[in-house]
């Protein structure tokens, strides 16, 4: 008999087991079930979603992505690593300005859909992107950052649609929150462990712009998932129209229609006053701005240290494909840590996972200036066993810091503005990881870390690490309550509202609603 372990007064999670049948085959057969009730609970095209976007589009392709333009700033556009740094930290603007993503797919719709037409559009942009990296011969570094950048905002934006339903999902079903964020940091961890591994494999086969080619094929994926994406139909508002009607005065309906435009402009400022008076309250606020410091502060320096693995006389001078390998082995980590928070760590206080994580992180930073040292080798580690333990190592413990700030983000939005407010915080993580990126390569390059020079190299992961222990010193800004029973107070949230119209807000995806319920008057 199936059994879902539940309790849903208290906020806690769902684990699906089978009375009567052996320890190990429930442990075996365990994911499959979970995903059913999932699917079952949350509808299947919401997890198939899920997984295409955050496993294949984001995970398989992103991984691909990142190896790929590594070397292809490395030997085709022949940059420094304090270069390279910046400016593929210029690709995640996109990411920052996730907020006017969210706005769009919350209150524009598409031949009446919200959420649908914005994963076709991510889709065609990213093929668009990709085929023109990979056909146009001797591009210039500028116009290939433009490119780049495109696919860059193509990946944001369905990844800040499918963070709507994700958000919002989390508030309908709250029991099911930390079990929506397991779901999607697993298919990212096992979509990133196959496209590491496959990465090094195909840059040398077919070289770092023939894997742009085969990007297109995430991309396309992104544009399936729009097709049969299980949406709610918005009845007609037609933009044009009332855009002519507003134009045309001498017609008696102008007024009415131009009186519709009135009214959802000001939901739309409504709608921006609710987020304002969102980010003022101290149990959001708080807790964004220690995401951006935990993140800001953790510098980035791989750029210097994939020279160094590529190309450094003293270093191990890597392979294509063993660079894949790594990466790909430190993504089992990254499963690894997921698979740790789900089964035991979702249930515990957020300060103290922030704590005990951000410790670790910065001891798993030493392994770093170990291997740069070569200590390893003093001790006998080879330097290809000791980099695989140190990237899954690495991963585990970043994947570990990364949960439950999702987590905490997914359950500071108010009802009816999901999407946006949740492309709000996350643009804010964003801006932290590009902040690291951009400091970073003023590390590498105050430090004079090049193509060719590595001698201070070490002294750059040493300050990194210290950074890494900093926002402990902060860490009071992080709420004190379980991940399952925290959430925000109820005026912020509006749940304390019993209005019919505000009913039918909080069971549609989008703000737009608004837009039809103007309609309506």
């Amino acid at each position: 008999m199936v059994v879902e372990d539940q309790n849903l007064e208290s906020g806690g999670s769902v684990r699906v087991v089978i009375k009567g049948e052996s320890h190990l085959r429930n442990v075996l057969w365990g994911p499959v079930r979970w995903i059913k009730m999932l699917a079952k609970e949350l509808h299947w095209s919401f997890v198939f979603g899920v997984v295409s976007l955050y496993g294949i589009n984001q995970g398989l392709g992103g991984s691909l992505g990142r190896v790929a333009t590594e070397y292809y700033m490395k030997d085709v556009q022949k940059v420094q690593p304090s270069e390279s740094q910046a400016l593929t930290a210029i690709t995640k603007i996109p990411w920052i300005i996730k907020p006017l993503w969210g706005i769009l797919t919350d209150v524009l719709p598409i031949y009446g859909f919200h959420r649908r037409p914005y994963f076709v559009l991510a889709g065609v942009l990213g093929v668009v992107s990709m085929l023109f990296i990979s056909v146009l011969g001797n591009l210039h570094l500028y116009l290939a950052l433009l490119w780049m950048t495109i696919a860059s905002a193509a990946m944001a934006i369905a990844d800040v649609t499918i963070d709507a339903c994700t958000a919002y999902n989390s508030i309908k079903h709250p029991s099911l929150a930390s079990d929506m964020q397991s779901l999607c940091s697993l298919s990212s961890s096992i979509g990133a462990l196959l496209g590491f591994f496959m990465s090094g494999i195909l840059v040398h086969l077919v070289g770092s712009k023939g894997v742009f080619g085969l990007l297109t094929l995430p991309f396309a994926l992104a544009s399936v998932v729009g097709m049969v994406f299980s949406e709610s139909h918005v009845p007609g508002f037609s933009y044009k129209q009332v855009m002519s009607q507003c134009l045309s005065f001498n017609q008696r309906e102008s007024t009415d229609s131009c009186f519709v435009s009135i009214q959802v402009n000001q939901k739309f400022i409504d709608a921006g006053r609710a987020m304002w008076r969102t980010m003022k309250c101290s149990d959001v606020w708080r807790p964004s701005l220690y995401m951006y410091i935990s993140l800001a502060l953790s510098l980035n320096i791989h750029e210097g240290l994939f020279y160094w693995f590529t190309d450094s006389k003293d270093g191990p001078l890597f392979a294509q494909e063993t660079v894949g390998f790594i990466l790909s082995i430190g993504s089992v980590g990254s499963i690894l840590g997921a698979t740790l928070y789900q089964l035991v760590l979702k249930d515990h206080a957020f300060r103290g996972i922030c704590l005990w994580t951000q410790l670790l992180f910065a001891l798993a930073g030493m392994l770093d200036l170990i291997l740069v040292l070569r200590l390893n080798l003093k001790l006998g580690l080879p330097d290809y066993l000791f980099i695989v333990v140190d990237e899954v190592v690495s991963q585990m413990i970043g994947r570990l810091k990364w949960m439950p700030l999702l987590v905490l983000t997914s359950k500071l939005c108010p009802h009816g503005i999901e999407g946006t407010f949740f492309a709000l915080l996350m643009s804010i993580d964003n801006a932290g990881f590009m902040t690291s990126s951009w400091l970073g390569g003023v590390l590498l390059h105050v430090l004079k870390v090049t193509r060719t020079e590595f001698g201070n190299l070490w002294l750059a992961v040493l300050i990194r690490n210290v950074l890494r222990v900093s926002p402990l010193f902060v860490l009071f800004l992080v709420p004190k309550g379980d991940q399952n029973t925290f959430k925000l107070p109820g005026e912020i949230i509006g749940e304390d509202s019993d209005s019919d119209e505000e009913k039918e807000e909080a069971q549609n995806l989008e703000l737009a609603s608004l837009v039809h319920s103007a309609d309506r008057r």
